[in-house]
């Protein structure tokens, strides 16, 4: 079975996804023995936003690392973070789900919403050639 280039990208950014939690988790960790856990989870998270950026530019979507893409891709969180506060609201509140399981599946419907737009932010900004035609 050939998985096709689409595939590959799409399981690139699912482990990134997974390799960015576990970096910022592990810091978040590292920085609350010395700082408040808000300070702490701020910086991690900032942090996890250029890791994503560095590692979605160059293994996901192999486009050059440029200030403007580094600039505009928080754009990604806000809109993901703002999606996911919305549902999250109405699973718990109206659906009655628990909101300890609730951010799964939040998680698993914000997931290719977050790789949309960051393929729009990314991809587009790559010159099109017959190797990269998605």
């Amino acid at each position: 079975m050939k998985i096709t280039p689409q595939v590959q990208r799409w399981l690139r950014f699912v482990a990134g996804g997974g390799i960015n939690t576990g970096f910022s988790y592990l810091l978040y960790l590292l920085l609350g023995l010395v700082l408040n856990y808000q300070f702490a989870f701020f910086v991690a998270y900032i942090a996890g936003i250029f890791f994503s950026y560095w590692f979605n530019a160059r293994f996901v979507f192999h486009v050059p690392l440029s200030w403007k893409g580094l600039l505009s891709y928080p754009l990604v969180y806000v809109v993901q973070y703002v999606i996911s506060a919305l549902l999250l609201g109405s699973a718990v509140e109206w659906l009655g789900i628990d909101k300890r399981i609730a951010p799964l599946a939040i998680t698993s419907i914000t997931l290719p919403i977050t790789y949309l737009m960051s393929k729009f932010l990314l991809a587009s900004r790559k010159p099109a050639s017959p190797d990269h035609l998605q």
